[in-house]
């Protein structure tokens, strides 16, 4: 317990979150678990007593993230990580284009990251070996068919957090990107196509709770499909452009 840090996680009822709030505690980490269904973060606080601080809420809504984070600092005082992982995912019909679907997608996963980091920056500022943690996506490698909400929303966290890394550096405040592949979670159980390389929630959040103490400047996995998805990114726009048309005929022949 000596190395234990005390941490905010937010999205921690299901998927990713759900396994790395588990991974986490087991290091013996002190928790704060942040999402909108309290049933699941009071079965964490049963399963692990005295190391989880229940903080859920609505982090779209700017005053109850205030609110987390006035109770975070009456329990702790401070934090020594944060690790923002709440978010969503629309797909778009570009034949029927609806600019809501891109407005809920950005105030869910900026917005309400914006909001979060808003109240941690403070608590860090007082913490042990600061460290700010966002979840992007590998989709922010390339331009994919029908993730122009969800793209963009995680290609804009990406620019945020790597703009916030040069920012905060001088205060001794690191800045880490996660960038996942597919990874099996009730969300991504919607999709209604391929997912290769596909890793289970408990892999994903293994791979991520062993690095974190590394402090590293990415995380990104699986590693094969990152990869290649980093060689794709590299080729002629005109190259690119072609294999992602390809994949929107086979979609629409599906």
């Amino acid at each position: 317990m000596s190395t234990a840090r005390r941490i905010w996680l937010t999205g921690a009822s299901s998927g990713l979150g759900g396994a790395l709030a588990q991974a986490l505690l087991a290091q013996g980490h002190q928790v704060a678990i942040s999402a909108r269904s309290l049933a699941p973060l009071k079965l964490l606080e049963r399963q692990f007593p005295g190391q989880v601080l229940v903080v859920a809420g609505d982090l779209t809504d700017r005053d109850q993230v205030g609110a987390i984070g006035q109770r975070i600092e009456e329990h702790w005082g401070a934090l020594d990580s944060v690790i923002l992982n709440a978010g969503t995912c629309e797909y778009m019909d570009t034949r029927q284009f609806d600019a809501g679907i891109i407005e809920r997608v950005i105030k869910t996963n900026l917005m309400a990251s914006a909001y979060c980091i808003e109240v941690s920056l403070p608590l860090l500022r007082k913490g042990s070996l600061p460290h700010l943690v966002g979840v992007s996506s590998s989709v922010t490698y390339l331009p994919l068919t029908r993730s122009q909400a969800y793209g963009a929303s995680k290609a804009a966290l990406r620019y945020l957090y790597e703009s916030l890394r040069v920012d905060l550096a001088h205060e001794g405040i690191d800045v880490t990107v996660v960038s996942p592949g597919f990874v099996d979670t009730p969300l991504t159980a919607k999709n209604d196509f391929p997912m290769p390389m596909k890793v289970s929630a408990d892999t994903g959040a293994r791979y991520i709770a062993e690095r974190l103490h590394k402090r590293p400047l990415e995380i990104a996995f699986p590693t094969l499909f990152i990869s290649i998805l980093r060689v794709l990114a590299w080729l002629p726009m005109r190259l690119q452009l072609g294999i992602a048309k390809r994949m929107v005929r086979q979609g629409e022949q599906g």
